[in-house]
């Protein structure tokens, strides 16, 4: 797909001149002059055997002046943008030796500027023609904020490459239509240049930390007027974030005259994570805080539909990744099969628990009829008021991605807290939530329904879980197929084989490693709530587990 060779580099010929322009606007009281404006300019991994660099095509530019407040630098290859340190790093991208006119704009109080001009030869050999040619699909191709997709927008830690602060459910910004409405076009000119076109329609949502761009103040992201008219360029590059194959396609774009994609983030360069024929997923530092890591999804679609590559929208079908059957649990005997399960007894006292009001026994698990019943029982247990019982497959049966299907019927008792969940093989040397916690399924009978599938890891664990919920229609009465389908790059979750959540996994995470299943009934507890008080016993009925790979 790429051709780095890295045998590149950059010659800088300094020529450099300075100018003084001065426009003072005495509307902003006191006017001062940027003055003694430098401009330095250093290759990237130069050396004698490489005088032009190591073929990144990348060069530190330093900019410096007594009493300038902002730095603009045009860089001479159709792009340009604004820092107010004047430090930048640029990539010059076009293939060969090229040699380009830098100038910086140095600005003070009152709009007064000084500038600076550089010239600088380039040699690189960076070339991406595929995400080219699915940007622009050779000719034009116009691109939606994906609003049907789960974390649309989202925003986490830098170093973590997943938005694990804040992610947009579906359609959750209608109440800010303007992000919604924007029509992002790139096309091909005549010397196949990519030419960006922002139709906004007069109204662009802006990030809190921007909102004077846009004229506008307060302590929310709203929608503001603002102008994207006129076709800007776009040049593609080696992205610079190291976060390797799989997670990113290693190229960025970057956007001239400040254009930028959608939202209002201070930035116009944009890591493409990935791209297909209708998707696009782009990951952007924002200019106001080089620690976080904004995400936004694209779409051909102008219902901002679900787009193609891994992607599932809510109420979206299941397509299934996995075919091979490796492992299935009938429950056709009298009792559980003891090479695969564990049951397991207690409360709280073994270590795991949410305050839950039942104790744990071998006899509340009962294979019948083809089918396990786990029975919750309101008697007195070992000093608890409810019996029920926990299985587990751990050091059994262990699994890394693949699809788990579980077809059950479930306890509909105010107080009951029947789960179909995995946790991490290493949960009993790293411990919770460091092993991480995928929660198939989850119901309690105070919210009759309502099915959640959450996960936990460190940061994300016990009320702070990411999770969503999805209503089912008469899940004690019917048996429903409970599902998640999970890889390294993404898990669902699902009832009846329609998706009702959607996470991007990725390497940081502690879902990379085998896990094992859990199936139990609780009684109260932290999310189960108040226990009927005439609740006498109920239950969740288990038809198969099926794991496929």
């Amino acid at each position: 797909m790429k051709n780095f060779k890295y045998i590149l580099g950059l010659l800088i010929i300094l020529g450099s001149f300075l100018q003084s322009c001065q426009d003072d606007d005495h509307d902003f009281g006191e006017v001062v002059a940027p003055s003694n404006l430098s401009l330095e300019a250093t290759i990237v991994n130069a050396d004698a055997d490489n005088p032009y660099g190591d073929g990144s095509g990348q060069v530190q530019f330093v900019a410096s002046a007594e009493n300038a407040i902002n730095y603009k630098f045009a860089f001479g290859d159709n792009t340009s943008t604004n820092v107010s340190d004047g430090n930048v790093m640029h990539s010059f991208t076009s293939t060969g030796v090229n040699e380009y006119v830098v100038t910086v704009i140095a600005t003070g109080t009152g709009g007064t500027a000084s500038s600076m001009t550089t010239t600088v030869t380039v040699f690189s050999e960076f070339d991406d023609p595929e995400t080219k040619s699915l940007l622009t699909g050779d000719d034009t191709k116009t691109w939606y904020v994906a609003a049907a997709l789960p974390a649309h927008l989202g925003v986490g830690p830098v170093e973590t490459v997943t938005p694990d602060y804040y992610a947009a459910a579906p359609f959750e910004k209608t109440g800010n239509p303007c992000f919604y409405d924007d029509m992002i076009t790139f096309s091909l000119d005549a010397n196949n240049n990519i030419v960006f076109d922002h139709n906004n329609n007069d109204a662009t949502f802006f990030n809190v930390d921007f909102l004077s761009v846009g004229g506008g103040g307060g302590s929310e992201d709203q929608c503001l007027p603002f102008d994207t008219s006129g076709n800007k360029f776009v040049n593609l590059a080696s992205a610079q974030s190291g976060l390797g194959e799989g997670v990113s396609t290693g190229t960025q774009m970057m956007i001239s005259d400040g254009g930028f994609m959608s939202y209002y983030i201070g930035t116009s360069t944009y890591e493409i994570l990935e791209i297909t024929d209708d998707y696009l997923h782009v990951r952007g530092i924002p200019g106001s805080n080089p620690a976080l890591a904004w995400y936004i999804k694209f779409t051909t679609d102008p219902e901002g539909g679900a787009g193609g590559g891994n992607q599932s929208a809510e109420g979206s079908e299941l397509e299934t990744e996995f075919e091979n059957l490796v492992w299935e649990e009938e429950f056709e005997g009298a009792s559980l099969d003891a090479d695969s399960w564990n049951i397991e007894t207690g409360n709280g006292d073994n270590g795991w628990g949410n305050n839950e009001s039942q104790y744990y026994t071998a006899d509340n698990a009962v294979v019948s009829d083809g089918t396990l019943k786990i029975n919750a029982i309101a008697e007195n247990t070992n000093g608890f008021d409810y019996s029920s019982a926990r299985i587990t497959t751990m050091d059994k049966q262990e699994f890394e991605y693949g699809r788990v299907e579980v077809r059950a019927k479930l306890p509909s008792a105010a107080g009951t807290w029947p789960a179909i969940w995995m946790l991490g093989s290493n949960f009993a040397e790293v411990g919770w939530p460091n092993s991480g916690e995928i929660d198939i399924m989850e119901h309690v009978g105070n919210d009759l329904g309502e099915v959640l599938g959450t996960l936990h890891m460190p940061g994300n664990s016990g009320g702070e879980g990411i999770s969503k919920g999805t209503e089912v229609e008469n899940v004690e009465s019917e048996f429903h197929i409970y599902t998640l389908e999970w890889t390294a790059d993404h898990i669902l979750f699902a009832v009846d084989n329609v998706v009702f959540h959607e996470y991007e996994n990725n390497t940081s995470t502690p879902f990379n490693q085998p896990f094992f299943l859990i199936l139990n009934v609780a009684m109260g507890g932290n999310l189960g709530g108040a226990i009927d008080p005439d609740f006498t016993q109920d239950t969740m009925e288990v038809d198969y587990v099926k794991v496929f790979q």
